[in-house]
């Protein structure tokens, strides 16, 4: 593996989580806004999106910056899994000590944190809601095996209770270009992840776009100054039948 792919690694778990960017000379983890209180986020919106209420058990997938928001949204009654690939534990092994920090708050003691291989995720039953964002288009990169796509969307299908939904939020590729651009400008085609998705059994079930932005190109890697925390996003809902 290249530096240039190892920091891209970092650096992707270092954006979900709030980071700020790797260098090779790492500066001090500092704390940063999170979709509690960063309104470009549109938390508000997106856990609107995504549908979580009280009392419902949902699977955050590399768990960062929506563990707070879900947290609140699930209640005391309900469950939060947050799930961190031991795939990025490895690229990056601070991360996870910062989810234990977070749950070690008894303000969130309905989070669980857990460290699988992203190919055997390890999610429980009956689930009500699985969320990955801003991640999807790193289960085709290098430092995350790759994973085995589709049967990582198998496995959150499994999970998930007849009627739940898979939401997934990224970064948004130029339309054709597929998987072209997952491990260069860690971004990926609405289209792909819509292919990949619906062959595990899911139906669409809604789009939005409240992240979208049309003045980005994609053509830039998504942590250029240019362009960070403005980047065009997707957030797509699929639905288990029944």
């Amino acid at each position: 593996m290249s530096r240039m792919t190892i920091l891209a690694a970092a650096a992707a778990v270092t954006l979900v989580l709030g980071l700020p960017p790797p260098t090779f000379a790492q500066q001090p983890v500092q704390a940063q806004a999170d979709a509690l209180t960063d309104p470009a986020m549109k938390g508000p919106d997106v856990i609107a999106f995504i549908g979580v209420k009280p009392g419902d058990k949902v699977a955050d997938i590399v768990a960062g910056r929506f563990v707070r928001a879900l947290s609140q949204s699930v209640g005391p009654k309900g469950k939060l899994y947050a799930v961190m690939p031991s795939e990025v534990v490895k690229a990056h092994p601070e991360v996870v000590g910062i989810l234990h920090r977070l749950t070690s708050d008894p303000a969130y003691a309905n989070v669980t944190v857990t460290e699988p291989p992203i190919d055997m995720p390890a999610l429980p039953p009956g689930l009500d809601a699985v969320f990955i964002r801003q991640n999807y288009h790193d289960l085709h990169d290098r430092f995350m095996g790759p994973a085995d796509v589709a049967a990582f969307n198998r496995n959150v299908f499994a999970a998930l209770k007849p009627g739940g939904v898979y939401v997934v939020l990224d970064h948004a590729a130029t339309p054709g270009s597929g998987l072209a651009d997952t491990d260069t400008r860690h971004r990926i085609d609405e289209a792909a992840v819509k292919s990949e998705v619906l062959a595990a059994g899911f139906k669409l079930d809604g789009e939005s776009k409240i992240l979208a932005n049309p003045a980005d190109d994609h053509s830039k890697f998504v942590f250029d100054p240019a362009i960070r925390g403005k980047t065009d996003q997707f957030l797509l809902r699929f639905k288990k039948p029944g």
